[in-house]
């Protein structure tokens, strides 16, 4: 399926966030076949291809393996879903992707689950701030159209806080106190959810 999206002329396509490394598609596995996708779409295409190839793991090591075994494959870019996977685990891959020439594409997984509740739970804005913090190229901000629609005032409020070097305060798209990130690098939000 990888081949002939990117063969059919997608750029770019993902692991889900659930794929991890099932008995049905072990993750080495899984890797090596997107790699040949790639290549062969490229070589048939002439255009650059890739495929967000999916490093959440149980422990920080075994993400580690992953992205370094995507380096060796000469892939672009990997994902991890930063709140099953953990701040700490999020930093550590952000750190390599970065001296290492990898992209890395962040999925909010499980984030309905702390942030969809009005009476209590942690809202977007701030889990995509705890996001700039820990490094991470993209991350999926939602729309303010389809099955993960929110706000549209608040969305773009937090879009705002994971590109914008300074975001002034403003209570209609849910920015409390201005911000100044100073020299911290922004995070791309990436339209998710239909």
């Amino acid at each position: 399926a990888v081949y002939e999206c990117l063969r059919g002329g997608l750029d770019f396509t993902k692991d889900d966030e659930n794929v991890n490394s099932q008995p049905f598609m072990r993750w080495r596995d899984r890797f090596l076949f997107c790699a040949e996708a790639i290549y062969k779409a490229q070589a048939e295409t002439g255009e650059i291809k890739g495929h967000y190839l999916n490093a959440t793991a149980g422990t920080v090591e075994q993400m580690m393996k992953r992205a370094e075994f995507a380096k060796e494959l000469g892939m672009p870019i990997i994902m991890h879903d930063y709140l099953t996977g953990g701040f700490t685990a999020n930093t550590t891959l952000s750190d390599y992707c970065r001296d290492n020439g990898l992209l890395l594409h962040i999925h909010r997984a499980m984030h309905a689950v702390i942030d969809r509740q009005r009476n209590h739970g942690i809202h977007f804005r701030v889990l995509a701030k705890a996001l700039r913090m820990s490094g991470g190229d993209h991350l999926h901000s939602g729309t303010v159209v389809g099955k993960l629609e929110g706000e549209r005032e608040v969305t773009l409020g937090f879009v705002d806080l994971m590109r914008d070097d300074h975001v002034e305060k403003d209570r209609n798209r849910g920015i409390y106190f201005t911000q100044q990130w100073c020299a911290m690098g922004g995070t791309l939000p990436v339209a998710s959810g239909g």
